[in-house]
């Protein structure tokens, strides 16, 4: 089965917390404090395998987790750091953020990487917070949360030439013609179901691959058919062949069948025309394909739509006619034509009106529930309370004046806070006194 989408949770581990411990020797009475660090959690990351081919790893297994740090230790041990978790996938995969909708990674070299979930850092033990005022401090930190992200992952295939066309053009059979490829190929629509690459390798040590895509129809564009499903795959393409049944056996119009299909890339993209393009008439050897070549060509030459009329090339798949003279003019124009950019999808900053940008950059915000209870919400402020242990007053004290430093009693004030109203912070309720 061939998956090109799918849509995955990930979530780094937290890092350990530090610990509270105090030197315990003997002849040593007041040790000081001895409390480790919490080691590093693991950060989740996608590393490309070349030999994978599509996505199909993932449709049953979408939950991915790093393991957490071990916590602090004794004697200024600091724990174990986990290991980041390796998640392998094809050549040529675009991650995107599922909440935002934006790019975070395009993977296209056999050696790129790229960490999408950060893992949490450890915890502070409590020899860090000794100061000459308070030298026995019970204070530390718990590890900061590793990332937890719902991403989706797109494959695109790398293919520098792709071939698109009506169903039963000829697009497999030419494939198999020129490359090693084996696509299934019957005599009847959408014999071709999933996306086909083989690769072209020419005398002189130069190669390239080909991309045979399922037949577009029209309206593939706006969901009908295979071609929507696959139009993606052209992105990456720096040359398109074009192919056209110029037999007459399908009773189709060849001019009508280029703009239709034109007509659909435009539809899914404009960019994908600025690619140059070959039209290939295939199926050579039947009876009346010279003379519906000769009418195609005439056609495209008096269409004033078309900026420069479009290189013709005839072929046949069945006796190899006009293969050679196909491949030399594609690597021709290849040679000419850089990597276009892939379609990315819309910026983040397109995407929020200011309100909401404001809103994700702030420290905090402030809510009020249907009980009167104030709630506090922030990246940055829920951050701060879930590295504070609770279990202990100086941490809690601690917290408590970074939130003032923050400026949240003055924002809760301002709010209307009064004396005794109950405030929240994720799963912690406290009462506001001023």
């Amino acid at each position: 089965m061939f998956v090109d989408h799918v849509t995955i949770n990930v979530k780094a581990g937290n890092g350990g917390n530090g610990m509270v411990a105090f030197r315990r020797e003997k002849y040593e009475p007041n040790g000081g404090p001895a409390g480790g660090d919490g080691g590093r959690g693991g950060s989740v990351i996608f590393k490309v395998n070349s030999g994978l081919r599509t996505l199909m790893d993932f449709r049953f297994n979408q939950k991915f987790k790093a393991d957490h740090g071990q916590n602090g230790g004794i004697k200024g041990m600091t724990g174990r750091g986990a290991e980041d978790r390796i998640i392998l996938v094809p050549l040529g995969t675009t991650i995107i953020d599922d909440e935002t909708n934006t790019v975070i990674a395009d993977l296209v070299h056999t050696d790129d990487q790229v960490v999408i979930a950060q893992g949490g850092r450890g915890g502070r033990g409590n020899v860090h917070f000794a100061t000459p005022k308070n030298p026995a401090p019970e204070l530390a930190e718990n590890g900061a949360p590793g990332e937890e992200r719902r991403v989706r992952l797109e494959l695109k295939l790398l293919a520098d030439v792709g071939l698109i066309g009506f169903p039963s053009v000829g697009k497999s059979t030419l494939l198999a013609a020129i490359t090693s490829a084996k696509p299934k190929i019957g005599e009847y629509h959408f014999t071709t179901i999933t996306p086909n690459l083989g690769m072209v390798k020419l005398s002189d040590g130069r190669d390239f691959a080909v991309a045979d895509l399922p037949g577009l129809i029209e309206g593939a564009a706006s969901g009908v058919g295979l071609g929507i499903e696959f139009l993606k795959h052209i992105e990456r393409t720096r040359v398109l062949l074009h192919l056209i049944d110029v037999s007459g056996f399908e009773e189709r119009d060849p001019y009508d069948d280029f703009l239709k299909i034109n007509a659909e890339l435009k539809k899914y993209d404009s960019d994908l025309l600025k690619r140059p393009q070959i039209v290939v008439a295939t199926k050579m050897d039947l009876p009346d394909s010279a003379e519906n070549l000769a009418t195609l060509k005439q056609k495209l030459a008096q269409d004033t739509t078309l900026e420069t009329p479009p290189i013709v090339m005839a072929i046949s798949s069945v006796t190899h006619d006009g293969l050679t003279p196909l491949i030399r003019k594609t690597v021709e124009i290849l040679d000419q034509t850089p990597a276009f950019p892939v379609k990315g999808v819309d910026d983040l900053e397109q995407m929020l009106n200011p309100e909401d940008q404001a809103a994700q950059t702030a420290d905090f915000a402030i809510n009020r529930d249907e009980n009167g209870t104030w709630v506090l919400t922030g990246a940055k402020l829920e951050r701060l309370f879930q590295m504070t242990n609770m279990d202990h007053e100086e941490s809690t004290l601690r917290f408590a004046r970074q939130m003032r430093g923050m400026g949240v009693d003055d924002a809760l004030r301002e709010k209307g806070a009064r004396n005794g109203d109950l405030v929240q912070i994720d799963d912690f309720t406290f009462e506001f006194v001023e």
